[in-house]
């Protein structure tokens, strides 16, 4: 059998299970995750490695037509990741099929004609009796190679598509050494374990006006210890007050459970510090926004 090898984009509305099926292939965290829209901010590069093939998944923000500078990087940044992709996953919540960005996503592909695969996520919180009425209704809006439906978080079904996905992929050798199961900068990986804790424990209005700012990381050859700064950028002071919280609480807690994953990842202990900044209108900044790294150019 030929080794085949490829780039395969997720994308899909926010909150549809992309990088909870990125991690579920690769057996270990390599994109955050939270039940807030638009966790994703970052075009995350995750490498499955198999004795038959290398699956180069792209994971992207959700597809979404926001009004902020920020949204309209993220939308660009899925964009991109289609046109370097041999194969698209398009992954869909099948508790909410008429999501308004389904409509944005279908017009894309269409204009492109790439090459899809259809995946029906979340199918352990919807009868087994709705899923082939789906199954039809999204087979006549476009030519996919195939429908997938799966549970991502259950691990079920997920086999059939792995298969689907070399099936679909083209003839030829490894891009990445064996070794290697992503590009996601070490400055990036570790602010985005703080950003994820920030998204699990605050509401209203602070997970889409929120940034983490890795300053300073501290390695010490002869110990099993690291020091890592970094910087929570808000938006206004009421925000700020949220993330410290009453006595500095919500802080500890989101700094424990940080350190807590960070030390599990890196097998050594970790000193993290972490500070609060206001900086109004950060998400309309393109100086920040490059600082970050959602800006390359």
């Amino acid at each position: 059998m030929a080794f085949r090898s490829g780039f395969v984009a997720l994308i899909g509305a926010p909150n549809t299970g992309k990088s909870t099926l990125l991690n579920h292939y690769l057996g270990r965290k390599i994109s955050i995750i939270s039940k807030k829209p638009q966790t994703t901010r970052f075009r995350v590069l995750g490498i499955k490695h198999l004795p038959e093939a290398q699956i180069i998944f792209i994971d992207t923000p959700g597809i979404h037509e926001g009004k902020t500078h920020l949204n309209r990087l993220l939308f660009e940044t899925a964009k991109y990741a289609l046109k370097e992709a041999d194969l698209i996953l398009w992954i869909v919540d099948i508790t909410d099929p008429d999501a308004p960005e389904n409509g944005l996503i279908l017009k894309i592909l269409i204009k492109e004609t790439f090459r899809t695969l259809l995946v029906l996520n979340k199918i352990d919180l919807l009868p087994r009796e709705q899923l082939l009425p789906l199954i039809e209704k999204f087979s006549s809006l476009y030519d996919f190679s195939a429908i997938v439906p799966l549970s991502a978080l259950k691990g079920e079904n997920t086999r059939p598509l792995l298969d689907e996905i070399i099936k679909a992929l083209p003839e030829g050798p490894a891009f990445y050494p064996e070794h290697m199961l992503s590009d996601v900068p070490r400055e990036q990986a570790f602010a985005e374990i703080v950003r994820e804790k920030i998204l699990w424990f605050t509401h209203q209005e602070i997970p889409h006006a929120v940034a983490v700012m890795v300053e300073e990381i501290k390695s010490y050859p002869d110990r099993s210890f690291m020091d890592i700064s970094a910087t929570i950028l808000v938006e206004r002071s009421s925000q700020k007050a949220i993330v410290i919280g009453k006595a500095g609480q919500m802080i500890k807690k989101i700094g424990a459970n940080a350190r807590k994953e960070l030390e599990a990842a890196l097998s050594l202990q970790v000193n993290l510090r972490l500070w609060v900044k206001v900086e109004k209108n950060w998400r309309g900044n393109p100086k920040i926004l490059r600082k970050l790294g959602l800006v390359t150019e």
